[in-house]
């Protein structure tokens, strides 16, 4: 049995003129929005192992909250940037196997598309949302479209 975290990054700051998109920082309501979901998880008991980020800004300082909580460190992986759903769940696919809760930090729609591939549940994903999805299955390389079941969809205004 096998655990994955799909996270949509926090709000992030439209008002910069002329920076790129992958360079956006996170807003006010996202500073406050990552820690709080980090500590809720924590508290929740979710066990996180292993955290996965995309590179652009935005989702790495999501990440970097939820790394703090649980005294990891953050794996940036340039192909969650932007990424099809497809593409998440190859990425979620290699894990090591001695990992047993993983967290994707990611954008949408590239994650709510993974979570209605891997689990075939339809969600809203806000941002800061957190997919928690169990995986029947022994091996990372196991996972398949249907492979999972949706646990439980966190949002920061749960």
């Amino acid at each position: 049995m096998k655990t994955l975290l799909l996270a949509r990054h926090a709000k992030s700051d439209w008002d910069l003129a002329g920076l790129r998109d992958h360079d956006r920082p996170l807003n006010a309501r996202g500073l406050r929005d990552a820690p709080a979901m980090a500590r809720r998880l924590l508290d929740e008991g979710v066990g996180v192992q292993r955290i996965v980020s995309s590179t652009a800004t935005r989702a790495r300082r999501t990440a970097d909250e939820y790394a703090a909580a649980f005294g990891l460190a953050v794996r940036e992986e340039p192909a969650l940037y932007a990424a099809h759903d497809r593409t998440i769940l190859a990425i979620a696919g290699a894990l090591p196997d001695d990992v047993e809760v993983a967290m994707l930090v990611g954008h949408n729609p590239g994650m709510a598309d993974a979570v209605a591939e891997l689990t075939g549940s339809f969600v809203e994903f806000p941002t800061c949302a957190v997919a928690e999805c169990t995986l029947d299955i022994g091996s990372w390389s196991e996972l398949i479209e249907g492979s999972g079941r949706l646990l439980r969809l966190r949002t920061p205004r749960d």
